[in-house]
């Protein structure tokens, strides 16, 4: 097979819509979830890893990568999303939100992005969120803030070598039919991967208006 997207984080809203719109390109996709599912889409490789686990994630990634060949785009799209005031939560759930929301992204990226780097392209796109941080999603807002922050650590290593490392700002809740139909958003991941290399953007904005980066 040609190499495709693997979706790490592929859950019924944005990984099935991103999964559709690169199938609808013609590539080849690999859905890693805790559950192993495939999302009720045609075609699609499915493998079982939970992100918190880094011997698990590598392994699904590995074995995607055997079916597919170093894939041409990694969209890191896990993440635990709760309400938490300060010291509401406690150390424990601050460290597993976070190993979910930036680490597994980062273990991911050192995984596959070397392989990218030495083909000379490649896209990694992480789905970000919480432009502004809030008090009562303090556990979201500290690793969103992480996520781009991680976007622009991977852009420094990989980037000179040719891999687009990006993240997708969504600024709400995400649902059918509203301003942030997963739909419209999956749109974004398309055209960061295909966007040629001086015109790379390295966050976009979606914010239930015009999207803008």
């Amino acid at each position: 097979m040609m190499p495709g997207v693997v979706i790490i984080g592929a859950g019924p809203g944005i990984g099935r819509s991103v999964a559709r719109r690169f199938a609808r390109e013609g590539l080849p996709v690999a859905l890693v979830s805790r559950t192993g599912t495939t999302l009720d889409l045609d075609g699609v490789l499915a493998y079982k890893a939970d992100t918190t686990d880094e011997d698990q994630l590598r392994a699904a990634l590995d074995a995607a990568a055997a079916e597919l060949g170093t894939p041409d785009a990694v969209v890191y799209n896990a993440a635990i999303i709760r309400p938490d005031a300060p010291g509401e939560a406690s150390v424990r759930a601050q460290l597993d939100a976070w190993a979910v929301n930036v680490v597994g992204a980062l273990i991911a990226a050192a995984h596959v992005a070397p392989a990218m780097a030495r083909r000379g392209s490649g896209s990694f796109l992480i789905t970000g969120g919480m432009p502004e941080p809030k008090a009562q999603y303090v556990s979201l807002s500290l690793g969103k803030a992480g996520v781009r922050t991680l976007a622009a650590l991977l852009d420094q290593e990989y980037g000179p070598s040719g891999v687009h490392v990006a993240s997708v700002t969504v600024a709400g809740p995400v649902a059918p039919g509203t301003a942030f139909d997963p739909d419209d958003i999956a749109e974004h991941y398309w055209r960061l991967h295909t966007q040629p290399r001086e015109r790379w953007e390295q966050e976009v904005l979606h914010d239930g208006t015009a999207s803008r980066s």
